[in-house]
């Protein structure tokens, strides 16, 4: 039996039992005679027993009012183990609970509404929530096994009410952030929303820098019957090979966009551009006027003049004409700034910038497919600018248009998915993506474009943008400072975020507008894998296990071995291997060596020196 015990609140009251301990975040039922059935959380736990004291005075788990309350209530305080619980009522009570009074566990349909706001098929199914066991016992069945859980290295099934985050919800309260540290499960969280995403066959966009979203493989130990083929799903497109920038598409705007995204253009650089650009330049046109005024102004008129009169064919006479007439126009541009501006787009063009379009970029959010866009960090910052404007600006004008009673093209509402995003978004310096990010966080929603933004520093994401994150995913965060970034910017408690810290990796706590409380979830397994998820030192030991079963072949004719014929020996493996393995005498020895230690050959001294032998 559970009851309240001690000095209670309108916002918090503390319950004791006898039969066993409670956990945190488990939701119970407490039976006020005068005020009915009042529902709460566990925030805090204690267990104590005769052996270990109760320090009432000296910051001890509980006071002399609790103390007091036991013993009324028949709890043996010198013999009984008795379980305390700390609960915060889910909605503010009139007044003050009754002491005494009878807490239980609820049923499902008690709390249906705190844990499941949408079905399944209607909302992303992300996880479990944690110690919701008891209560997932009478839950509807379309609750029950519809995902999986991966613990301690085994595939384990559902444990609780699943937590499903109901999308449809973001028009109201839109954007997402997703926080925490390295190895905290940040990634594998993002991984798991967006393949509910493409369930939902949701067009998303996703600025991938780590080359790890590919959802081609299952899972390692996924169930065959809980497989996924996801390829019609997604598309993966590279920078500069798949996808690139139309030169004579971008506006002055635009490229100066794209200038300035490695570091910002100066403001004689800004000036060149805008006067030299102009509308529908190809990139062969724009690049041919700065290399032609590069050499105008690095030359005198008369100079000009001079090469012009001796100039032997008509091209030639034909490009100094062109030279001395923009020294005539442009005369008054810096030459240091020229040169910037034409360096800084020979480089956007030799790492393939503008040899594609977006054109494939838009046509799959049109199918409602997820779009990965992987590249360099600097690349994805570059072409990531120019990629969300263009896309951003393509449903403005269309919504805006509707709301005109006008035509325009359609394009689909979107997400936009960035990981690492305070590198797009720092705070405390402009960036030009952050512009876009801003004005889709702060007017997105009016638009059907939201964002969920990914980043291990949530300190140093800019905070305008952070403040218009409604959602917000908290994994393993242990820097004090971003800690305390969390929580201001969340409703997690201070229990909440003294265990932030300690969390296991997976683990996370959702704080959301669209739910009214933190919920504390475990997230599901991936149905994919990651192409990074190979351990680095089960690589090495995987590539030097393979390098020396090659090598052993080249050695297995050769033996015996001796020592006085090393130099001998490597030669004829380099020879043998078409050079492939070029080995010392000191690295052949250690390589057999380190085969005897493993037991493919044998070794031992004879009257002729240390001999290698094969086994046989």
């Amino acid at each position: 039996m559970m009851q309240v015990v001690g000095l209670t609140t309108q916002q918090e009251v503390w319950v004791a039992s006898k039969d066993k301990p409670f956990r945190i975040n488990q939701i119970l039922i407490i039976e006020d005679e005068y005020q009915g059935p009042q529902r709460g959380e566990v925030v805090e736990t204690n267990s104590y027993n005769r052996f270990i004291p109760l320090n009432i005075n000296g910051g001890g788990i509980v006071d002399t009012s609790i103390l007091e309350s036991l013993k009324q209530l028949g709890y043996n305080i010198g013999q009984d183990t008795i379980h305390l619980a700390k609960v915060r009522l889910i909605t503010e009570a009139q007044y003050p609970l009754q002491t005494g009074c009878i807490v239980r566990t609820p049923h499902f349909d008690e709390v249906s509404d705190l844990m499941v706001t949408v079905s399944p098929e209607d909302g992303l199914v992300l996880g479990v929530i944690k110690s919701s066991d008891e209560v997932s016992a009478d839950m509807p069945a379309e609750l029950k096994n519809i995902i999986l859980l991966y613990e301690k290295g085994e595939v384990k099934p559902q444990n609780g009410v699943p937590f499903i985050f109901d999308i449809k919800s973001m028009q109201q309260y839109p954007h997402i952030g997703v926080f925490g540290g390295s190895g905290s499960g940040k990634s594998f969280g993002m991984r798991v929303m967006l393949e509910e995403l493409m369930k939902l066959h949701i067009p998303v966009l996703v600025l991938d820098p780590h080359l790890e979203m590919d959802f081609s493989a299952a899972a390692s130990g996924l169930p065959d019957e809980w497989r996924i083929d996801y390829s019609a799903f997604f598309s993966r497109l590279s920078i500069g090979r798949d996808i690139g920038v139309a030169f004579d598409q971008l506006s002055t705007a635009d490229l100066k966009n794209l200038l300035g995204a490695s570091s910002p253009l100066s403001e004689s650089m800004a000036n060149a551009v805008e006067t030299l650009h102009k509308r529908s330049d190809s990139y062969q046109t724009f690049s041919d006027r700065l290399s032609m005024l590069d050499e105008a102004l690095d030359d005198t008129e008369a100079g000009l003049k001079a090469k012009l009169e001796s100039a032997t064919d008509a091209y030639k006479r034909k490009y100094y004409e062109q030279c001395i007439e923009l020294r005539h126009s442009y005369r008054d541009l810096p030459l240091a700034s020229v040169r910037a501006v034409s360096w800084r787009l020979r480089r956007l063009y030799n790492d393939g910038l503008f040899s594609h379009d977006i054109q494939p970029v838009e046509d799959g959010l049109k199918q409602g497919k997820l779009m990965v866009i992987q590249g360099s960090s600097q690349m994805i910052n570059v072409f990531g600018t120019y990629l969300l404007n263009n896309l951003y600006h393509k449903r403005r004008d269309y919504k805006d248009a509707q709301a005109r009673g006008s035509s325009a093209d359609y394009f689909p509402p979107f997400v936009v998915v960035a990981d690492e995003a305070h590198n797009f978004a720092p705070k405390g310096y402009d960036t030009p993506a952050k512009s876009v990010l801003k004005e889709i966080a702060q007017e997105g929603r009016k638009y059907g474009t939201f964002l969920i933004l990914a980043t291990q520093r949530p300190t140093v994401l800019d905070e305008n943008i952070t403040a218009q994150l409604n959602t917000k995913f908290v994994f393993r965060t242990v820097r004090s400072i971003d800690i305390a970034t969390i929580k201001e910017e969340t409703d997690i408690t201070p229990e909440e975020a003294r265990r932030l810290p300690y969390l296991p990796s997976g683990d996370a706590f959702v704080s959301s507008a669209i739910i009214g409380r933190t919920v504390p979830i475990r997230v599901r397994m991936a149905r994919t894998a990651s192409p990074h998820s190979q351990n680095p030192f089960d690589e090495l030991k995987e590539i030097f296990s393979k390098q020396e079963e090659q090598l052993l072949r080249y050695i297995e004719d050769k033996l015996p071995i001796y020592e006085a014929d090393m130099m001998q020996k490597a030669r004829e493996i380099e020879n043998d291997s078409n050079g492939l393995y070029t080995l010392t005498v000191d690295q052949l020895k250690g390589l057999l060596d380190r085969l005897v230690e493993q037991g493919k050959i044998s070794g031992r001294t004879s009257v002729l020196g240390y001999i290698y032998e094969s086994l046989s």
